[in-house]
């Protein structure tokens, strides 16, 4: 297909592969960002799009690391299974964010989806012959790698110095800014994750979130919709609070 015809295919909604990318979340903050329509349309013809439903696996650790994949909608958590069997939630991922590339021969953590959700699936060898063909999307993957670090560090310093209403706070902030930066503004944002994945991530018990919730509830910091929506009702304090300017507890 020439860019003229994807463009126009855009344009009319007639579900051409293109159309399909444009209107996913890595076109707008993942790894396609940089792609003009012409290249667009090339990497999703290389692609293999999946649907996935809350709880399935998206990859296992332990799996072949053959593919490498982009989340196009939902929200999945990232798990790794210590040697004594426990399982502990690493990360957290939204639509736009790319999934299973490592250098070794195995992905070494498992990815789960918590929502029903979509995927794009790319052959590993693929990605690299695109690296080639498009240097932009190289570019882009490095400075998405780049981001990722830096979001490690402050995950890091936030388990080493919060106190654990610090690290909950924290931890709301960053999911309504991840769902903001894909359109959703709120002011409800979806909470699909339990109060037990929450715990894994930030190293506390699930009775440990818990209370913190409650306490941001009972002074009027957040409004919780239903089982899986939350509305950050006093953003301020509790970016104050996750960015260790100290409790103001009332």
């Amino acid at each position: 297909m020439n860019p003229l015809d994807a463009t126009r295919g855009m344009m009319d909604g007639l579900g051409t592969e293109a159309n399909v990318c444009v209107k996913c979340g890595s076109r707008s903050i993942g790894l396609c960002a940089p792609l003009d329509v012409a290249a667009l349309d090339d990497m999703s013809g290389e692609s293999e799009r999946l649907t996935v439903e809350p709880r399935d696996a998206i990859f296992h650790q332990g799996d072949p690391a053959r593919y490498v994949y982009t989340l196009t909608e939902g929200m999945a958590r990232l798990t790794r299974v210590l040697p004594d069997g426990r399982q502990s939630v690493i990360g957290f991922r939204f639509a736009g964010d790319l999934l299973g590339f490592t250098p070794g021969s195995e992905h070494a953590f498992g990815a789960e989806m918590l929502t029903r959700g979509t995927v794009c699936r790319l052959d590993r060898r693929r990605l690299e012959q695109l690296f080639r063909r498009y240097p932009v999307l190289e570019r882009r993957f490095l400075d998405l790698c780049v981001k990722e670090l830096a979001a490690s560090q402050d995950h890091i310093l936030a388990l080493g110095r919060f106190n654990a209403e610090e690290r909950v706070a924290a931890f709301l902030v960053s999911l309504a800014e991840a769902q903001e930066r894909r359109g959703r503004p709120g002011p409800v944002f979806d909470l699909p994750a339990t109060r037990a994945d929450i715990g894994e991530f930030l190293g506390l018990t699930l009775e440990t979130v818990s209370r913190a919730i409650s306490a941001f509830r009972k002074r009027g910091w957040i409004r919780l919709h239903g089982h899986s929506g939350i509305e950050l009702v006093d953003r301020e304090s509790l970016i104050g609070l996750g960015s260790g300017e100290g409790s103001c507890a009332a």
